[in-house]
């Protein structure tokens, strides 16, 4: 009779003391965002790559982690370089002003560094369990719907809402300053050009170099 041979169990490839200190951080995060921010404000991509972080590190699944790979690599690149000029005393696009809001505590805004690290732990994990080439599809599909949401069922840029903090202009739907909305096109013809920028200039140039720069992602799932 035959018998198959015993299976060797696969070591974990992702530390397991990352996994915890991630894991208490966002246990940290997420009801302090939630109370301060409100629900809307985990629409944001950069809030969504923290989530789909959370569980591709403990599934080491290639795929959940090469889809915010795609999403944010860049754009929390130019993150970093707007906080960086901001301590400099220069304006660079704006997108990190409410980091110097004294009207937030600066234990909340002391969490909202996590811009800087989030991308090297991603490229990191992705580095170590593969890029796996549907990312640059799925994640496509997922910004376009949290833009689309954002455009029709969020607050606008310049929206008078009773809390300050609740979030407006979601993903930049509706220009780069949350005080005002864009004048430069009509609404929906930015929404269409801003997504086709995002796919063009960032999602595209990072898969490519994701491709170059990491293992091809064995599929598993």
């Amino acid at each position: 009779m035959k018998t198959s041979a015993p299976t060797t169990p696969v070591a974990p490839r992702l530390p397991l003391w990352l996994k915890l200190t991630y894991t208490a951080f966002l246990a940290v995060l997420i009801p302090v965002y939630w109370a301060n921010y409100g629900p809307t404000n985990f629409l944001y991509f950069c809030d969504v790559a923290l989530l789909l972080t959370l569980v591709g590190m403990w599934r080491e699944s290639p795929l959940l982690l090469s889809l915010p790979a795609v999403g944010i690599l860049l754009p929390q690149a130019l993150w970093c370089a707007d906080f960086a000029a901001h301590l400099l005393g220069w304006k660079l696009t704006g997108m990190t002003d409410y980091m110097f809001d004294a009207h937030r505590s600066l234990f909340l805004r002391g969490l909202s560094l996590f811009h800087g690290w989030l991308p090297f732990l991603i490229f990191y994990a992705v580095r170590r369990l593969g890029y796996d080439r549907r990312a640059f599809l799925g994640w496509t599909t997922l910004s376009v719907a949290l833009c689309v949401v954002a455009y029709f069922f969020l607050p606008a840029a310049g929206a008078a809402l009773a809390d300050p903090k609740i979030p407006r202009n979601v993903n930049y739907v509706f220009g780069f300053d949350d005080a005002a909305p864009q004048r430069w096109l009509p609404p929906l013809a930015y929404l269409t050009a801003w997504i086709a920028a995002l796919i063009g200039l960032v999602y595209a140039p990072t898969h490519l170099l994701l491709q170059k720069t990491c293992p091809r992602a064995v599929r598993t799932e």
